[in-house]
């Protein structure tokens, strides 16, 4: 059973945030998720006190370091969720200064262009860019650990078949909360949730890919890893709830892999 902290977010998540229609067009669904989602200032400030928070601005590369004192070696690379229209390194700051202080590690949580003003694949690009910015500053790769949730999820397994495909050096795992692998929303879970899934309804995840891939296609295998060949990547954890719409979206990435 869900504890009484996770009953009671849950019964705001549906009243705050879930609705049948996110907007009329793109801009409209993004305008609407950027109102919504992610945790607001104070919130963000609460959550990473005994941090230490270092913006970064360089060489294309937007972000922030999220640091405890005295860290262990290794990084990990945070992949922001947000259906790739809204949040941002500061909005997840909860769950990066979380990450930060129970593992140990260096945070470095980067910003990537959102939809619809920059659609697929710059968010793709901007990941890609943002991994290999931390093999230049000399981390080996098996200390580096991507992590994301939702859209970000999706994004990490994207850069993850992008960096093979390239030949760069992989990371040493990476770890999903609730990826969104699946832009055509075709898994059995999408309607096995309908009502169950405290976020979303069916048709929100057209409403979100479009506003992300623009003419593109939710079966293009770099914007649906669900699609793409995963061999040869590095260990994953898949974690998702029974009751979400994604729950087959994780499911079936583990299946395959």
């Amino acid at each position: 059973m869900p504890s009484w902290q996770a009953r009671c977010l849950n019964t705001c998540i549906r009243i705050l945030v879930r609705r049948r229609r996110w907007g009329r067009n793109a801009q409209a669904v993004a305008r609407r998720a950027r109102r919504i989602f992610g945790s607001p200032p104070f919130y963000q400030w609460l959550r990473s006190r005994g941090v230490r928070l270092t913006k970064v601005n360089t060489e294309g590369i937007c972000g922030e370091w999220i640091e405890v004192k005295i860290p262990q070696p290794g990084v990990i690379l945070y992949f922001h969720g947000g259906g790739y229209l809204s949040c941002s390194a500061a909005t997840h700051r909860p769950i990066t200064a979380a990450l930060a202080r129970l593992s140990r590690r260096r945070v470095f949580s980067f910003n990537y262009r959102l939809a619809p003003e920059d659609r697929f694949p710059a968010a793709l690009d901007d990941a890609l860019a943002a991994y290999q910015w931390l093999l230049k500053q000399g981390l080996p790769a098996n200390s580096i650990s991507f992590a994301g949730d939702s859209a970000g999820g999706g994004l990490l397994l994207s850069t993850l078949v992008r960096a093979r495909d390239a030949g760069l050096p992989l990371p040493a795992c990476g770890v999903c909360f609730s990826a969104w692998t699946d832009l055509a929303g075709t898994g059995a879970s999408v309607h096995d949730n309908d009502g169950r899934c405290v976020m979303f309804y069916p048709a929100n995840i057209a409403e979100f890919a479009t506003a992300y891939l623009g003419d593109g296609s939710p079966f293009d295998a770099s914007a649906s890893p669900l699609l793409a060949d995963l061999k040869g990547l590095p260990p994953l954890l898949l974690q998702v709830d029974s009751t979400e719409l994604l729950l087959d979206d994780s499911r079936r990435v583990h299946d395959k892999i």
